[in-house]
Formats: structure tokens, sequence, C-alpha cells
């Protein structure tokens, strides 16, 4: 690990505060074994027994170690959670792309990949499961795994709260599986995004709120003065989201041993509340968390300086204070009052300007080194992924006025355009801060294979292509053939008639995944080999030089 300025500390305060949560928490799981008639709670309670024993039991073993050793040394930084973090990102990520595979599959060819006897590989079960794992478990944990190792190197000090970034990582991922095997057996709240029931909200809230206090608690003692516009984009989106999460979560349980509860809210105000959440999960999850990644990254890979750090500074503040009015445009056409409707759609066109203020500042950073786009692969990922990020910055806010939502709206032109952010934007930039995170973390001169990455990018890149414009294709022709009248008056086409002239699109969206999917594979098998300190053949590595040294901390 890298050595920092500061004395020594030793401290098993946070190991006694964990355990005495987890305890906590054991002893409800236990209670609702015993208590429950509900077949799903009591599968949902063994599994938090299981894993807050199994968390209970390593305190007892890092309790033990304490005394021997210091296991917070306050003189290196914590980089083995780090490691933790890439690893269950690429794990998560191909478990996401695969499952989006299997429902293109269903989408395509629904008379084979339909299992009457196996209701858990139904799309209605696995769709929200795609969705929860290539955002939350996928782009979260890379969320997490990037911002405790920037925030270190930023501030130039440990992670803050000795145990309780632990309990962050190994409580997200207790989360994830909670959700996970909520949706295949069945239980959600039927919320876009937002599907666990409220005992995985609850928990999800305790571990947020924890993640909220190690990040500010970083920045608190850092050494040094200057806060990095990186760490503002982080922290919107952690205190963002979990203003989101609790709002739009509010639910009273029918009981305190089973999965069902009801929303605090009805009607079109859930609704609102609802798409005041979905919307700002996109702007706070995938956007700001994500451009916080670019700023620091991008720099770094390129050793160049933001290309403008006083445009970085009014792109932050100009985004947190438009986006969060934007939710209403989902909801155009419907029985919310007119005005919100337009509220949304106006402040949706305003976004245009903060985003491409961001795209701009993050592209012209290359300034002085546009021949990295041609030597490093790496860097072409993670600009090409704000090429995607400007576009679908444009395209939404053209979707969110009226008179084209009209025409957008429930169609595969939305599933276009929310899987090019996803996949253009999320993607590369998590990939690209990844493959800068696995030879610095391992200490490697480079990576295993540069000529890998090209075939990535470039299977990626075209996957990506085929989804994109199959969706656009079909959208559009699903939205005026929805809208197409006869002589008569009655509609020209029937749903169904719809549904097959998608067909050919819908062929092609699969093979843009699987594409996708493929690239994925190679990034997995890359940085494995790389972690375990494999090197290809010189020839494959000519740009190996363009790649910055293991230390890549701005302010060490």
């Amino acid at each position: 690990m890298t050595a920092i300025a500061s004395p020594p500390a030793r401290s098993n305060t946070s190991i006694l505060t964990v355990g005495g949560l987890l305890a906590a928490v054991f002893l409800w799981s236990l209670y609702t074994v015993s208590q429950t008639t509900d077949i799903i709670m009591n599968v949902h309670a063994w599994i938090f027994v299981l894993m807050t024993g199994i968390g209970l039991a390593g305190l007892l073993i890092w309790g033990g170690s304490v005394q021997d050793k210091n296991i917070f040394d306050q003189t290196k930084y914590e980089d083995t959670i780090v490691k933790f973090g890439v690893a269950v990102s690429m794990f998560w990520g191909l478990v996401g792309f695969l499952v989006g595979i299997v429902i293109a599959l269903q989408l395509t060819w629904p008379n084979l990949f339909y299992f009457s006897e196996l209701g858990w590989t139904n799309f209605g079960r696995l769709r929200p499961l795609h969705t929860s794992a290539v955002i939350f478990a996928f782009g979260g944990n890379v969320l997490i795994a990037t911002s405790f190792y920037v925030v270190q190197r930023t501030c130039r000090t440990r992670l803050a709260g000795g145990m309780w970034p632990w309990f962050v990582f190994w409580g997200y991922q207790l989360f994830i599986l909670i959700a996970a095997s909520g949706y295949v057996l069945g239980v959600t709240q039927s919320k876009e995004y937002a599907e666990p029931e409220w005992y995985a909200d609850l928990w999800l809230t305790i571990v947020w709120v924890a993640y909220l206090l190690v990040f500010l608690g970083t920045i608190w003692k850092r050494k040094e003065p200057h806060i990095y516009v990186a760490n503002w984009f982080y922290l919107s989106f952690i205190v963002t989201i979990a203003m989101l999460h609790i709002v739009n979560n509010l639910s009273m349980p029918v009981s305190w041993t089973g999965t069902r509860s009801y929303s605090i809210y009805s009607g079109v105000q859930d609704a609102l509340t609802q798409w005041w959440y979905g919307h700002n999960a996109v702007g706070f999850f995938l956007t700001t968390g994500f451009l916080a990644i670019m700023y620091y990254f991008i720099p770094k890979r390129a050793d160049r300086p933001v290309y403008s750090y006083r445009l970085s500074i009014v792109h932050f503040w100009s985004l947190i204070f438009i986006y969060i009015w934007a939710g209403p445009h989902h909801l155009h056409y419907t029985a919310l009052p007119q005005w919100a409707q337009t509220l949304g759609m106006t402040f949706s066109v305003m976004l245009w300007m903060p985003s491409w203020g961001g795209m701009i500042n993050g592209v012209m950073t290359l300034s002085g080194a546009w021949d990295k786009l041609r030597t490093d692969p790496v860097i072409r990922m993670m600009i090409v992924s704000l090429a995607f990020y400007g576009m679908s910055t444009f395209e939404g806010p053209l979707m969110s006025v009226r008179a084209v939502n009209a025409l957008s709206h429930y169609t595969e032109w939305g599933i276009g355009h929310v899987h090019s952010g996803a996949l253009g934007w999320v993607g590369f930039i998590s990939f690209g801060a990844l493959y800068c995170l696995t030879p610095w973390l391992w200490k490697r001169p480079g990576l295993y294979s540069i000529r890998l990455v090209e075939w990535h990018f470039w299977i990626a890149t075209i996957g990506i292509l085929f989804y994109m414009i199959s969706m656009w294709f079909a959208g559009i022709m699903e939205g005026l053939m929805w809208r197409a009248y006869n002589e008569y008056g009655f509609l020209e086409y029937a749903f169904v008639e719809t549904v097959e002239a998608k067909h050919i699109s819908y062929i092609i969206r699969m093979l843009g995944g699987l594409m996708y999917f493929a690239g994925a594979g190679i990034m997995a098998y890359n940085l494995v080999r790389t972690a375990l300190g494999h090197r290809a053949a010189q020839s494959d590595n000519l740009s190996v030089a363009s790649q910055p040294s293991a230390a890549p901390a701005p302010a060490e």
C-alpha cells in the first residue's frame, strides 16, 4: 500500500459498533424465521442469518488481530477494499449482461425461451433482475470502489471509519443478494428501479448512511486543503440517492415478519414521486457519480490537468440545481397537472447546457495529448463514453418535449435511449476506470494485453451501435404505427402487428447485446491475467508506455 504522511492510530471501536449492528440484525432475522408464515420472507430471513452470522464470525477474527497489530494502519491507504470492489464489479457486470441477453432472446423468440414450469425464468421476473444487476450491482460497486480509491488519493488520508467501509461493501452485497433473489421469487413493490420490498429498502438505508458518513469522515480528516471536484460529484450522488431512496420507498409493511407492504402515496402522487425518484436515479446515480469517475480517471490516464477547473464547478452546480426538477417529463399525457409536466420538460431542455459543458470539459482535457487516442485504447474508451454521454443527454431532453414524447413514449425508442447512455456512457467509463485501477492496485507495470483492450473496444462499440440503431428504427416505426388511422377512423394496425414488425430489430438488438457481453468477457480475462501478474508478448503491449505508474494519486 502507499504510504501517507500521518501518525499511526489503533482503534477497535468501529469493530464493536459494526458488531453490535450485525448482532441486532442477526437476532431480528432469527425471530423472523421463527414467526413468519411467508415462505419468501423465510428464505430472505435465512439469508440475513447466514450473512450476518458470517460477518460476526469475521469480526471476531479481526477483533483478535487488533491486539497483535494495527489493522487500521493510518499510514497506509485502504486499497484491499477497492480490490474487492473491482472484482465484484466485473462479476456483477457479467451477470447483468448475461441476463440481458436471456430476456432479449425471450422477446425475440418467445416460443423457444418460455418455460411454463419455471416461473422464475419468466421475462417479468428476469427483467428487473437485469436492470438492477447492471445499474445497482455493477454500477453501484464501480461507484463505491472508485469513490473509496479517489477520496483517499485526493485527500491524502486513509478511509475514515475503520471497519465501517467494510460494512458498507459487504452490506451492499447483501442488499444485492436480497433484491435479486426477491425478483426471481416474485416479490417486488412494482416501482421502476425501486423494486425491492420494505426490509431490503431499510437495510440499504442503513448501508447508505454508513457510506455517507465514511465518505464525509474521510474528507473531514483530509491532509489536502482543497476538495477536488470529483469528490463533490461523488458527494452529490451519495446524498441525493439517500434522499430519493427514503422518500420514494416510504411504505407500511402488512406484517413485520412478511414481505408485503403498501406505499404511503396513492394515485398521481405516487406516480409523481416514483418518477421524481426514477429520473433522478438516472441523474444522480448514473450521471453525477460517473462524472466523478470521468473527472479523476481521464486526467490521470491522459496525464493532463482538467481542461477547465472553473467549468467543472459550473458544471457541478448547474447540473445539481436543474436535474432534480426533470422527473415529471415521464408523465406527459397523464393525470399529472399540465403545469407539472411543463416544469419537467422545461428543466429537461435546460439540462442540455450543463451536460454538454461537462462533456466538452472531459474531451478537451486531452488537449496536447490527442495522440493517446491512437496509442491507448483505454483513453479512447473513456473519450467515446463522453461522446455517448453527450448524445444521450441531447436525446433525453429532445424526448422530453411533449410533441416528441407523443411519438416516443412507451416505444422501443426509449429502450434505445436508455441503453445508449447505459452501455455507452456508464459502461465505457466504468470499463476505463477498471482498466486503470487493476494495474494500479496490484502494482503491475501495465495491463496484461493492450490488444485485448482494442478487441473489447471495437466489439462493444459495434454492439452498442447495433443495439441503438435497431431500437431507434423499431421505436419510431412502432410509434408511427400506433398513431396510424384508416379512412374510417379506426386504428390501421393491431397491436400484434407492431410486435411482428419489430422482430428483425429484436434479432439485431440481441446480437448487439451478445457482442457487448463478449467484450466484457474479454475484459474480465484481461483483468484477471493482469492481477495475477501475467504479461502477453511484448508485441501485444506496444502502448504500455502510455499507461501511468502504479501510484496514480495526484496529491501524493
